[in-house]
């Protein structure tokens, strides 16, 4: 069984849903993550270069291990396309000891 924060989620976006689904695909063949979900598109409002900028992003969100993280931090700023992506990661505090084991093992070198 997995203890508290051995295994995050990781949110990113992207403004098209190819780019997503090849950022999924990519972090999930590298085994930095075991699985991926796309969500799009979401509308997002943010300040840019003195800005307020609207536009339609997809979200992908990736579950991977503490352990793994910085590989898939630089994987996703190498694969990216955005100046500053956003990468954000959340532990995961609590889920299922057989589903938290399997994000392990399939982020296991």
């Amino acid at each position: 069984m997995q203890t508290a924060f051995t295994v995050l989620t990781v949110l990113t976006t992207t403004d098209a849903a190819d780019k997503a689904e090849a950022i999924a695909r990519g972090a999930v063949a590298a085994r930095l993550a075991a699985c991926a979900q796309i969500a799009g598109p979401v509308t997002s409002v943010y300040r840019w270069n003195g800005n307020i900028e609207t536009d339609d992003e997809w979200q992908v969100l990736l579950k991977t291990t503490a352990e793994r993280y910085p590989e898939l931090e630089e994987w996703i700023t190498a694969a990216h396309d955005y100046e500053t992506p956003e990468i954000i990661a959340t532990p995961v505090l609590r889920g299922s000891a057989a589903y938290l084991d399997w994000v392990v093992r399939e982020t296991t070198r």
